[in-house]
């Protein structure tokens, strides 16, 4: 079966926000508008296509990533888009990390009222860091406070972006009925009486026309500063026509160098067709990206010790086949979906791939196409689409599919560590076997969620972003899977750090079953910064510790280091150096070398000033100016820094560093304080030493105790 879509008329692109910014509105209208859907679901009545799980219908938030295809024509040239909704929480923002990472392009949706909020600076340096091109749309423009300038000045403040203001609004709050295109200098009014399906093209209103005449201007000097050609035609002064300037926004905004910005009501039913346009007029196709790189896998097979030979796979249907797995998905009627965007070559159901990163043979089953939950089967996938597969059983979020015979490793993504984390028991010795195999299930979905089991208690520690991820994956434990379970109260991640360098040197000698085992390690441990991870090196000759048993040695103190050393949780940020040590010819092994590099370690760390890390959450709340003094009061009470306040459409926004143990509750609170006019959203920040006495209170007898054993 060929390809419907020439490759330059598809559009992968994701819709990205802060919560309640109007994403998910904003996609259902583009399924109307495009067809795709013949009624238009709201979000408060829990009937979108897009939030489809129980949990977000009850809610009114997206949890999952929802992926969809569309086609939009411009130009009576038919172009396909594929969308992916992804969530605005916090909690959630691995679903945006690892959707970002497989899209071409986004639409950054804003809150007109709001602004830029924390996880709009959250969610636009992740694309920064995936090199997504992106267009903004400031929605809810008929909202009381909405302020279509002070938006684009916060991206410019806060974003550090180039907005280029594409549109204006005709008509305020209430009164918002359409929007000026500066680039075609007409105005689009819509037609209330059709959802927003009908406007009309009129002229400008003569009041506005010249304030429309100078931001066209802004633009064309904007873009001259990008374009040579447009540049001689402007210092000519030349007319620019509308096509010159759409080319011209199209290679500034692939570059990097510009972002436009368009304006309207998604609730309302205005503004969306223009995005719609914007969409396929200047975010990228498959074709103009970058080759997709990654490492030559055959070559890293056979030279494992040498530098990663990179390789490239142009966005081509007679490439090589080379795909990433962004996604797993546990579903009710065809079982284990695995959600993947291909970067080149074709695939046709039934057929083998080969996986890289597991070194193993997978067979696609079938192929579907997904409209949120609902699924259309087919024959084939092209460079450039998004789809899921049935029937692979190894692969996992950040694997590669690929053609055995030309093999590549594409770049993995990065998920956040768990801050927060709960007991879960079962109730019953049935239940059991449920949980482990719905945890099983859960963890293969979802990489920043983990569980563990306490060695010392036996029970079962789940970890999450946050209590709305931990509350939601409790409520699918007991609704989905039908696990009935006992579930404990949040408890804080902690971590352990050390403060200064510190070196030890263990000597192991035991008899066991009648055999010696001896190896003698000396270890430096220092200090590193925050975010740096472990680090491991070697400087003994390996004459005197041979390399496997130096191996040992790191796997021991990588291993001790995990579990924690004096209060349980994991340490980071440590660089450990071994500087010395012997061996025995006789009795040395990499048993002995592994559990004296584990005791040196312990003891190192025991010398070396260790503490306690909490996570530290942004925190930012939206509060009425005559509750500002109790809401600061408050967040001081709860060990919080205030980094700033400022004004906002009526309001005072405060943003504080707190920890996260201060913040469970908190929301009740928040209300009950403000009478329920104020509201908070905040995400992680950084993780930072707790106060000495309750360091001291956690493992000071520990310390003692571990010292005094030498």
């Amino acid at each position: 079966m060929a390809r419907q879509t020439p490759l330059n008329l598809v559009r992968n692109i994701g819709i990205m926000a802060h919560i309640d910014a109007g994403k998910t509105t904003t996609t259902e209208r583009i399924l109307y508008y495009t067809g795709k859907s013949h009624k238009i679901g709201e979000v408060h009545h829990g009937a979108t296509e897009m939030d489809w799980m129980t949990q977000e219908k009850e809610r009114g938030i997206t949890i999952t990533s929802a992926a969809t295809t569309c086609f939009w024509s411009l130009d009576d040239t038919k172009h396909r888009i594929n969308i992916i909704d992804t969530p605005g929480h916090v909690d959630f923002t691995m679903e945006v990390e690892r959707s970002l990472r497989v899209l071409d392009g986004a639409v950054a949706v804003f809150d007109s009222v709001a602004g830029v909020e924390p996880q709009s600076e959250t969610v636009w340096r992740q694309a920064n860091r995936y090199k997504v091109p992106r267009i903004a749309f400031v929605n809810k423009m008929d909202r009381v406070g909405a302020d279509y300038d002070n938006t684009i000045g916060m991206m410019r403040d806060r974003l550090r972006a180039n907005p280029l203001r594409m549109q204006m609004p005709i008509g305020a709050e209430a009164d918002f009925v359409g929007v000026v295109d500066l680039i075609a200098m007409k105005a689009i009014i819509w037609n209330n009486e059709e959802l927003g399906a009908s406007f009309e093209v009129t002229d400008i209103p003569a009041d506005m026309a010249q304030e429309a005449q100078g931001h066209r201007e802004a633009i064309i000097e904007a873009l001259a500063d990008t374009d040579e050609d447009l540049m001689m035609m402007y210092l000519e002064g030349e007319e620019i026509s509308a096509d010159a300037l759409h080319n011209a926004l199209r290679a500034a905004t692939l570059a990097f160098e510009v972002v436009p910005v368009f304006c309207g009501s998604a609730f309302k039913n205005k503004g969306v067709q223009p995005l719609l346009d914007a969409v396929v007029r200047y975010l990228p196709a498959p074709v103009d990206v970058p080759a997709v790189e990654g490492i030559d896998a055959k070559h890293q097979k056979k030279n494992e010790d040498a530098e990663p030979q990179m390789v490239q796979r142009e966005a081509d249907d007679d490439e090589p086949f080379a795909a990433l797995a962004f996604k797993i998905m546990t579903d009710p009627y065809v079982g284990h979906l695995t959600f993947f965007r291909v970067y080149s070559g074709s695939l046709k159901a039934g057929t083998q791939v080969y996986n890289p990163t597991k070194g193993k043979r997978e067979r696609i089953g079938r192929i579907l196409q997904m409209h949120a939950n609902k699924r259309e089967e087919i024959d084939m996938v092209y460079a450039g689409d998004i789809a899921a597969a049935v029937g692979l059983k190894v692969t996992t979020t950040g694997d590669t599919l690929c053609d055995e015979g030309a093999q590549i490793i594409l770049e993995n993504m990065d998920f956040p560590d768990p801050v927060i984390r709960i007991t879960v028991e079962p109730m019953t010795q049935a239940d059991q076997g449920k949980l482990t195999e719905a945890l099983e299930k859960l963890t293969r979905e979802d990489p920043s969620f983990q569980v563990n089991v306490d060695e010392e208690t036996g029970q079962t520690l789940i970890a999450g972003q946050g209590e709305l991820h931990l509350e939601i994956i409790v409520d699918r434990l007991l609704r989905e899977f039908k696990v009935q379970a006992h579930v404990g109260k949040p408890m804080v991640a902690y971590r352990e750090a050390i403060r200064k360098e510190a070196t030890h040197t263990e000597e192991y000698k035991r008899q066991v079953a009648g055999k010696g085992m001896f190896a003698e390690v000396k270890l430096k441990l220092e200090p590193q910064e925050r975010g740096a991870g472990i680090a491991f090196e070697n400087k003994v000759d390996p004459e005197v510790i041979p390399q496997e048993f130096v191996d040992a040695v790191e796997i021991g103190v990588r291993e001790t280091l995990a579990g924690g050393v004096v209060a349980g949780y994991s340490l980071v940020d440590v660089k450990a150096t071994l500087i010395g040590g012997s061996q025995s010819l006789v009795d040395s092994s990499e048993m002995a070398f592994k559990i004296c590099g584990a005791m040196a370690c312990r003891q190192a760390v025991a010398r070396a000033n260790p503490t306690i890390l909490e996570p530290v959450m942004e925190v930012e709340v939206v509060t009425p100016e005559e509750s500002m003094g109790d809401v600061i009061s408050d967040l001081n009470s709860r060990r919080g820094q205030v980094q700033g306040m400022t004004a906002r459409a009526g309001a005072q926004v405060i943003t504080a560093h707190v920890p996260l143990k201060a913040m469970f509750g908190y929301s009740t609170d928040l209300r009950s304080r403000t009478k329920g006019r104020a509201n908070h959203s905040m995400q992680f920040s950084h993780y930072d030493a707790v106060e000495e006495s309750v360091a001291k209170e956690m493992i000071g007898g520990i310390l003692e105790f571990m010292l005094n054993q030498e």
